[in-house]
């Protein structure tokens, strides 16, 4: 049986993964150094914009705190939970879909 070598050629298409904006949101017992410790720790932000992302919260209501994919979106906002709790504040993250 003679063998028969075949070359297929196809395309592979990739999307682009959804993308979610990680959010804090301003509450009146979260301390503005505690916001600043978990954007620098959880976030990786210096402290220079620890401090801009801080006020945002503070005086806008929320502040975004970065851009991710689903499942990095969704660990972060468990490490901010995680982290409130452990401190004992009331600190809430939420994740959207970036529009």
């Amino acid at each position: 049986m003679p063998k028969i070598k075949e070359e297929v050629e196809y395309a592979l298409m990739l999307d682009e993964p959804s993308m979610y904006k990680v959010l804090l949101h301003n509450d009146d017992y979260s301390t503005m150094d505690f916001v600043v410790m978990v954007l620098k720790k959880v976030f990786h932000k210096t402290q220079e914009q620890s401090e801009q992302i801080m006020l945002d919260v503070h005086k806008k209501g929320k502040g975004v705190c970065g851009v991710y994919t689903f499942e990095i979106a969704q660990t972060k906002v468990e490490q901010v939970k995680t982290l409130a709790r452990q401190n004992q504040f009331p600190l809430l993250a939420t994740y959207e879909a970036e529009s």
